[in-house]
Protein backbone atom coordinates (compact mmCIF):
# COMPACT_ATOMS: atom_id res chain seq x y z
CA UNK A 1 0.00 0.00 0.00
CA UNK A 2 1.66 3.42 -0.54
CA UNK A 3 1.26 6.51 1.75
CA UNK A 4 -2.15 7.53 -0.25
CA UNK A 5 -4.07 4.54 0.21
CA UNK A 6 -3.02 3.94 3.87
CA UNK A 7 -4.18 7.79 4.56
CA UNK A 8 -7.45 7.01 3.05
CA UNK A 9 -7.65 3.51 5.06
CA UNK A 10 -7.17 5.30 8.22
CA UNK A 11 -9.82 7.90 7.41
CA UNK A 12 -12.20 5.69 6.74
CA UNK A 13 -11.27 3.43 9.70
CA UNK A 14 -11.79 6.73 11.86
CA UNK A 15 -14.91 7.20 10.54
CA UNK A 16 -16.21 3.96 11.40
CA UNK A 17 -15.38 4.19 14.91
CA UNK A 18 -16.59 7.59 15.10
CA UNK A 19 -19.95 6.45 13.80
CA UNK A 20 -19.81 3.47 15.87
CA UNK A 21 -19.37 5.53 18.78
CA UNK A 22 -22.53 7.82 18.39
CA UNK A 23 -24.76 4.83 17.39
CA UNK A 24 -23.86 3.75 20.42
CA UNK A 25 -24.23 6.20 22.77
CA UNK A 26 -28.36 7.05 20.88
CA UNK A 27 -28.39 3.30 22.12
CA UNK A 28 -27.29 3.84 25.46
CA UNK A 29 -30.01 7.15 25.69
CA UNK A 30 -32.66 4.85 24.64
CA UNK A 31 -32.03 2.38 27.31
CA UNK A 32 -31.21 4.65 30.13
CA UNK A 33 -35.10 4.63 31.04
CA UNK A 34 -36.11 7.98 30.19
CA UNK A 35 -37.93 8.47 27.34
CA UNK A 36 -39.32 11.45 25.66
CA UNK A 37 -43.03 11.68 24.70
CA UNK A 38 -45.26 14.42 22.78
CA UNK A 39 -48.54 16.54 24.23
CA UNK A 40 -50.42 13.56 22.62
CA UNK A 41 -48.65 10.81 23.89
CA UNK A 42 -49.04 11.93 27.42
CA UNK A 43 -52.67 12.30 26.90
CA UNK A 44 -52.83 8.71 25.75
CA UNK A 45 -51.14 7.62 28.81
CA UNK A 46 -53.10 10.02 31.53
CA UNK A 47 -56.44 9.22 29.55
CA UNK A 48 -55.06 5.12 30.33
CA UNK A 49 -55.00 6.01 33.67
CA UNK A 50 -51.70 4.09 34.17
CA UNK A 51 -48.99 6.63 34.86
CA UNK A 52 -48.23 9.13 37.99
CA UNK A 53 -48.16 12.35 36.89
CA UNK A 54 -45.70 14.54 37.77
CA UNK A 55 -45.72 18.35 37.85
CA UNK A 56 -42.00 19.98 38.75
CA UNK A 57 -42.53 23.47 38.54
CA UNK A 58 -42.71 25.84 41.42
CA UNK A 59 -45.73 25.99 43.50
CA UNK A 60 -47.16 29.74 41.66
CA UNK A 61 -47.15 27.71 38.43
CA UNK A 62 -48.53 24.97 39.22
CA UNK A 63 -51.10 27.32 40.95
CA UNK A 64 -52.05 29.09 37.95
CA UNK A 65 -52.35 26.10 35.44
CA UNK A 66 -52.06 22.25 35.58
CA UNK A 67 -52.79 18.90 34.22
CA UNK A 68 -55.76 17.72 36.24
CA UNK A 69 -54.76 14.85 38.74
CA UNK A 70 -50.86 16.05 38.37
CA UNK A 71 -48.84 16.11 41.95
CA UNK A 72 -46.85 18.85 42.25
CA UNK A 73 -42.64 18.53 43.61
CA UNK A 74 -40.64 20.86 42.01
CA UNK A 75 -37.09 20.00 41.19
CA UNK A 76 -35.55 23.32 41.18
CA UNK A 77 -36.18 26.78 42.19
CA UNK A 78 -36.98 28.52 39.30
CA UNK A 79 -38.49 32.10 38.71
CA UNK A 80 -38.01 33.89 41.79
CA UNK A 81 -39.15 30.33 44.39
CA UNK A 82 -37.23 30.43 46.65
CA UNK A 83 -38.06 26.88 48.62
CA UNK A 84 -36.08 25.37 50.82
CA UNK A 85 -34.06 22.17 49.50
CA UNK A 86 -36.31 19.92 51.49
CA UNK A 87 -39.08 21.23 49.13
CA UNK A 88 -37.70 19.75 46.44
CA UNK A 89 -37.71 16.95 44.11
CA UNK A 90 -34.03 15.20 45.41
CA UNK A 91 -35.38 15.34 48.82
CA UNK A 92 -39.04 14.26 48.04
CA UNK A 93 -38.30 11.60 45.52
CA UNK A 94 -39.16 8.79 47.84
CA UNK A 95 -43.04 10.38 47.05
CA UNK A 96 -43.20 9.26 43.69
CA UNK A 97 -44.31 5.57 43.55
CA UNK A 98 -42.64 3.02 41.88
CA UNK A 99 -44.84 3.12 39.11
CA UNK A 100 -44.61 4.52 35.31
CA UNK A 101 -44.21 8.34 35.80
CA UNK A 102 -44.87 11.25 33.09
CA UNK A 103 -42.94 14.21 33.89
CA UNK A 104 -43.63 18.13 33.07
CA UNK A 105 -42.74 21.27 33.49
CA UNK A 106 -43.18 24.56 31.94
CA UNK A 107 -41.32 23.79 28.08
CA UNK A 108 -39.16 20.54 28.70
CA UNK A 109 -35.70 21.54 30.36
CA UNK A 110 -36.95 20.76 34.24
CA UNK A 111 -38.59 17.80 33.48
CA UNK A 112 -35.86 16.28 31.45
CA UNK A 113 -33.48 17.05 34.78
CA UNK A 114 -36.01 14.94 36.70
CA UNK A 115 -36.52 12.80 34.51
CA UNK A 116 -32.55 11.64 35.26
CA UNK A 117 -32.80 12.40 38.57
CA UNK A 118 -35.45 9.39 38.70
CA UNK A 119 -33.70 7.27 36.58
CA UNK A 120 -30.55 7.95 38.73
CA UNK A 121 -32.66 7.07 41.44
CA UNK A 122 -33.96 3.46 40.11
CA UNK A 123 -37.46 4.55 38.47
CA UNK A 124 -37.18 2.51 35.26
CA UNK A 125 -40.56 3.92 33.52
CA UNK A 126 -39.84 7.62 33.17
CA UNK A 127 -41.21 9.69 30.25
CA UNK A 128 -40.31 13.37 29.90
CA UNK A 129 -43.30 15.70 27.98
CA UNK A 130 -41.74 17.16 25.32
CA UNK A 131 -42.49 20.91 25.20
CA UNK A 132 -44.18 20.47 28.50
CA UNK A 133 -47.47 22.59 29.23
CA UNK A 134 -46.76 25.26 27.04
CA UNK A 135 -46.90 22.57 24.39
CA UNK A 136 -50.15 21.15 26.54
CA UNK A 137 -52.22 23.60 26.43
CA UNK A 138 -50.75 24.82 22.92
CA UNK A 139 -52.39 21.54 21.67
CA UNK A 140 -56.03 22.53 23.47
CA UNK A 141 -55.81 19.80 26.24
CA UNK A 142 -57.51 20.94 29.12
CA UNK A 143 -56.03 22.61 32.37
CA UNK A 144 -56.63 23.05 36.04
CA UNK A 145 -55.87 25.92 38.63
CA UNK A 146 -55.68 25.64 42.00
CA UNK A 147 -58.66 28.35 42.16
CA UNK A 148 -60.94 25.73 40.48
CA UNK A 149 -60.37 23.16 42.81
CA UNK A 150 -60.97 25.74 45.84
CA UNK A 151 -64.37 26.54 43.88
CA UNK A 152 -65.22 22.85 43.70
CA UNK A 153 -64.19 22.34 47.02
CA UNK A 154 -66.49 24.62 47.73
CA UNK A 155 -69.66 23.36 46.01
CA UNK A 156 -68.87 20.07 47.87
Amino acid sequence: MNKGNLMHFGALIFLLLVALLIFSEQRKENTSGLENVSVQEAKEMIEKGDVFVLDVRTPDEFNSSHIKGATLIPVSNAFGSNLSSDRLLKARIDEVPQKKILVYCRTGRRSDTAGIMLVNAGYSQVYSMVGGINAWINAGYPVVSSEDKEAEDSHN
